[in-house]
């Protein structure tokens, strides 16, 4: 909150894909708190419909649900015509929505392939492409696009998740030298392996299976990774979303900020 008391971001229209649980769930969280009303998007009603209710409750915003697939431009369309309708112009929005699947590079299907940059490319342009004339035409916007440090380097056995998240800042970056005169940015944020994720839980089992470890152990090997020694939290990705999002954050855009203790540093 301001000195004054009053929230951050007081009636602002967010949206978050994958808002429904993990790192998007504590995104909408974060944001809600910081006054700013939500319409979560995600593939699962029940998930979202359960979120939305608690933002209700907890942060006393207006908070909506709504099934999208955000590779199927008519999906996204229709999406966020009822989100404008519902909540007014957006204002904010977080795209996060992703999914990883684990193979090396020679054994990678083209149907995997596809799909992992339909969700986690072609669906940020998608959503990108609905919030980005209004913004401009107000003069008011913050984009943060949720990528990973597998967009600042490469790890093994997920290279179409790496190129994907690659392709996601390189996107990022064009968008906000587009916009940086129209008082809109555009940003990514990079989260490290990340606990309480689907993803993290994925790697977990990945570890297990080529190692014959337990998830204890496995757990213990991905939080190396980090300098810290310790993994991240969906509460501090959403907080550095949510400082992006604020108006100090006014100067930042074409950015690609790692939320990895330390993991990389450029």
């Amino acid at each position: 909150m301001t000195r004054a008391g009053m929230r951050l971001l007081e009636g602002h229209h967010a949206v978050v894909t994958g808002g429904g649980k993990g790192i998007g769930a504590a995104i909408a969280d974060a944001l809600a708190a910081e006054g700013a009303h939500l319409s979560l998007m995600g593939r699962t009603a029940a998930t979202l419909q359960q979120h939305a209710e608690a933002l209700r409750s907890r942060h006393g915003v207006r908070a909506s649900a709504l099934v999208v697939d955000v590779g199927d431009p008519a999906a996204v369309a229709r999406a966020f015509t009822v989100a404008v309708a519902e909540g007014g112009p957006v204002r904010i929005l977080v795209n996060n929505a992703g999914l990883g699947e684990a193979a090396p590079v020679g054994e990678i299907s083209l149907e995997s392939w596809e799909r992992t940059m339909r969700v986690n490319l072609t669906g940020t342009l998608l959503c990108m492409q609905q919030v980005l004339p209004s913004m401009v035409e107000a003069r008011a916007g913050r984009i943060v696009n949720v990528a990973s440090t597998a967009a600042l380097k490469g790890y093994p056995k997920v290279a179409a998740y790496c190129a994907s998240k690659h392709g996601v800042l390189g996107l990022t970056r064009a968008a906000a030298a587009e916009t940086a005169r129209d008082g809109v940015t555009v940003n990514a944020v990079c989260p490290g392996y990340t606990d309480d994720t689907d993803m993290f839980r994925a790697a977990i089992d990945n570890v297990r299976r080529s190692t014959g470890r337990s998830e204890e152990d496995a757990r213990a090997i991905l939080a190396k990774g980090s300098p810290r020694g310790s993994l991240i939290t969906p509460r501090e990705v959403a907080d550095t979303v949510v400082w992006l999002c604020s108006p100090g954050a006014s100067a930042i855009t074409g950015q690609a900020i790692a939320v990895a203790g330390g993991e990389v540093m450029r």
